[in-house]
């Protein structure tokens, strides 16, 4: 069997033979963590700092090693750093980097820590850093969606239920109500960054270190809040990634439900939405197409982003305290999560910046049905005082009545009308009028587009911070 004769300094003076190269190839992980190499340079200064201040190692040995650090820092920003596979992951990578670079000195910066509490800290680093990201992102593309909320807080369009038809709503309203979903989405975030914002360093492997170390100091420089309670847990913990891509599923799902929406929109069925040559695509085979296809991926790659969480709990549900190195299958699907997330939220970004409304059609699409028939029961209850369910069951024969005669409610004559319930009068065209049914819904919250200029006031001010 093929073995590998790769440098491999975890294995020292244990081992005699040469690792398999399959356990070699399934070990290694630097074509993923590579990622981290700011995290791991960031935590490495931060505890080299604080084992110079603890007199745990010299000045100059710390001297020496941050230049280093920095000189490495350059090294793989510039894209001249030669990442090894035969060093496994990127915290070798780095230690075998400063070993050339320095000597023996360099073995001094693993003084009282491990690799288990190296990835913990990478990891809440690497999340900490893209909720902040993804936040941003998330308020950017809430604040796109209040400026055409704001453009179309008049325009009618019907409300759904079931996809069909069911009250009068105006465009501005619907779009306000993502502006909602995101920010729920951006509090789930938030409160996740919150408790995942203690740091693990100092745990070292899981029982903690004889070393005098300083994780008061470690925390401060690297802008947790506290240090881990228990170092046990601080090495096991994953929550903090399952927790945050708990909610970036939420999210990819209100994603996915305007993206389909859209989709459904942009159909010559309803035409609701115009989307611009730069936000579709053609087909191979039928000149005429215009696809959507931005919002059929951001739908498509939900599920994606959703079995980030499964995958990762999966891998934790049966894992003994502390760590073991299957923890190492955390990593591909939060990335992977993350990016597709980031780039779901982008993509939705430009197709509702640039879209266009095409206001006649959803105002015919609302006359063409009988949004109004809940306006003319509410007309009952208020004028006879009978039950809602009663006037329920009478309107509900004057829309059989309606579609019998292929007509909207409004065109029935009066005479019909009162053949249906005596308390019928001249008064309820006025009821059934689009726009009085629509500036009717005044209540918090509602359509009315008054109550919309509100939402969007109060929006700029919630999530964007603007006072206007």
């Amino acid at each position: 069997m093929t073995k590998t004769a790769a440098i491999d300094s975890m294995r020292g003076g244990r081992f005699v033979d040469v690792i398999e190269d399959a356990v070699a190839r399934i070990n290694t992980s630097i074509d993923f963590d590579r990622r981290l190499w700011r995290e791991d340079i960031a935590g490495s200064k931060a505890h080299v700092e604080m084992l110079v201040a603890q007199r745990i190692i010299t000045k100059e040995d710390g001297y020496v090693i941050e230049r280093a650090l920095g000189e490495i820092w350059s090294e793989i920003d510039s894209g001249t750093f030669n990442f090894l596979h035969s060093l496994e992951d990127i915290h070798l990578n780095i230690e075998h980097r400063l070993h050339e670079k320095i000597g023996d000195t360099a073995g001094r910066l693993h003084t009282g820590r491990s690799r288990n509490d190296q990835i913990a800290l990478d990891m809440k680093l690497w999340i900490r850093g893209v909720v902040d990201l993804i936040d941003s992102e998330l308020k950017e593309l809430q604040a796109v969606l209040i400026e055409r909320a704001d453009q179309y807080a008049e325009t009618i369009m019907p409300g759904f239920t079931h996809l069909q038809p069911a009250q009068p709503i105006t465009f501005g309203h619907h779009l306000m109500a993502y502006v909602e979903m995101l920010g729920r989405d951006r509090t789930r975030l938030a409160d996740a960054r919150r408790r995942m914002n203690e740091n693990p360093l100092g745990a070292a492997a899981l029982a903690g270190t004889q070393f005098p170390i300083d994780r008061q100091m470690t925390s401060a420089i690297l802008g947790f809040d506290r240090p881990a309670a228990n170092s046990l847990d601080a090495v096991s913990d994953r929550d903090f990634v399952m927790e945050v891509l708990a909610s970036a599923g939420i999210c990819a799902v209100h994603l996915s439900r305007l993206a389909e929406e859209l989709i459904i929109w942009t159909t010559s069925q309803f035409s609701f939405v115009h989307l611009s040559d730069s936000l579709t695509t053609g087909s191979s085979i039928m000149p005429q197409k215009k696809n959507p296809d931005g919002a059929e991926l951001v739908k498509g790659k939900t599920g994606r982003i959703l079995s980030a969480f499964t995958i990762i709990a999966i891998v934790l549900k049966g894992m003994p305290l502390s760590y073991g190195k299957d923890m190492q299958e955390d990593k591909e699907p939060c990335f992977d999560a993350i990016d597709n997330l980031r780039l779901c939220i982008a993509c939705t970004t430009s197709i509702v910046r640039n879209l266009q409304a095409n206001q006649e059609a959803m105002r015919k699409a609302v006359f063409a049905s009988f949004v109004t028939a809940t306006d003319l029961a509410d007309w009952l209850v208020r004028e006879t005082k009978m039950p809602f369910r009663n006037a329920h069951y009478i309107v509900g024969q004057v829309v059989r009545v309606a579609e019998e005669k292929c007509c909207g409610l409004a065109d029935l004559p009066l005479d019909l009308l009162r053949k249906i319930h005596h308390a019928f009068d001249e008064r309820v065209y006025k009821i059934l009028s689009i726009d009085a049914s629509l500036n009717a819904r005044s209540s918090y919250g509602g359509t009315a587009p008054v109550r919309v200029r509100e939402q969007i006031i109060e929006a700029r001010k919630r999530f964007l911070g603007r006072s206007c």
